[in-house]
């Protein structure tokens, strides 16, 4: 398959960009090729690749899917896949834990630059014991505990400690047990995670996502940019007509209505708008930072 960046100047001009220690990582969640082009050309920094991304928030992808993806991504962008048979709640079966272990070599062995995946225990805790197998097969690829840390019942903080007593684990995503990142009650945990991450060098870095857009993102950074975040996560994601002409009447495949015959594809556009907020926040910051 013939490469869209591999094949244009525009990979030059993406690959070219400031690495993401000199400016805020935007990360994108995407379940196509399609989406994953329109992510890059938007100016994400890092790809989480999961399949069927717009039905409970993402499952595991295919390798097929994984493979095509990492030839349309120019060198510099690492691919995060999602590991996660299934959706739903994070208390798996033994089965469904030999499922993700075997996708974890799957996709290490396929060049994955990292995995993301989250095990809960029946009482809502962090399932140290299991995320720690999983990091361990993973290594040295990047381990990200995605937002099941929002559905447990420790506070944030102790969940934090707990995730970070693992040194596979790299960053943690998470929305402050709230929503929506940009929420008033999850504002609070946030700020205090993030100050708490910052002055523990060692710990898992905190990567904000869920609820996070043009409008949203501005106010959002000027409350978390100072307790130290660097790092933001979006899907920038909406259901587009599908190219289908013929539509049997009263069918479908459970989705219902329109969404039948709808596509779930990530927008340039979006991207670009959050992009575009997010260096202009960044460069402001640096600049009150050597005035005070």
């Amino acid at each position: 398959m013939m490469s869209f960046f591999r094949h244009t100047e525009e990979k030059t001009a993406i690959t070219t960009m400031p690495a993401s220690s000199q400016r805020i990582t935007v990360e994108v969640c995407i379940d196509s090729v399609e989406s994953a082009i329109a992510a890059i050309r938007g100016g994400a920094d890092r790809l989480e690749l999961c399949g069927n991304l717009g039905l409970g928030g993402g499952t595991t992808p295919s390798l097929g899917l994984f493979r095509a993806v990492r030839e349309e991504t120019p060198d510099g962008i690492p691919i995060m896949v999602m590991i996660r048979p299934r959706t739903g709640d994070f208390l798996y079966t033994d089965a469904e834990f030999r499922i993700m272990r075997e996708d974890v070599k799957a996709f290490k062995e396929a060049g994955a630059d990292g995995v993301v995946l989250g095990i809960l225990q029946k009482d809502g805790k962090i399932d140290l014991a299991r995320t720690k197998l999983l990091a361990e097969e993973a290594a040295p690829m990047q381990v990200c505990f995605h937002r099941a840390i929002d559905m447990t019942s420790q506070d944030i903080l102790t969940a934090h400690l707990d995730i970070s007593s693992i040194p596979q684990v790299t960053r943690i995503l998470t929305s402050g047990q709230a929503p929506s990142a940009p929420e008033p009650a999850a504002l609070p945990k946030l700020r205090t995670l993030l100050r708490n991450a910052s002055r523990m060098p060692a710990s898992a870095k905190v990567l904000v996502g869920s609820g996070i857009n043009a409008q949203t993102v501005g106010p959002l950074l000027a409350e978390l940019l100072p307790c130290g975040l660097r790092e933001v996560h979006l899907s920038a994601g909406e259901w587009i007509p599908s190219g289908m002409e013929f539509r049997r009447e009263k069918m479908g495949m459970g989705l219902g209505g329109e969404l039948e015959w709808a596509l779930w594809r990530t927008s340039e556009e979006k991207v670009r708008a959050v992009r575009e907020l997010v260096d202009k926040a960044w460069l402001e910051f640096v600049e009150r930072e050597k005035v005070e």
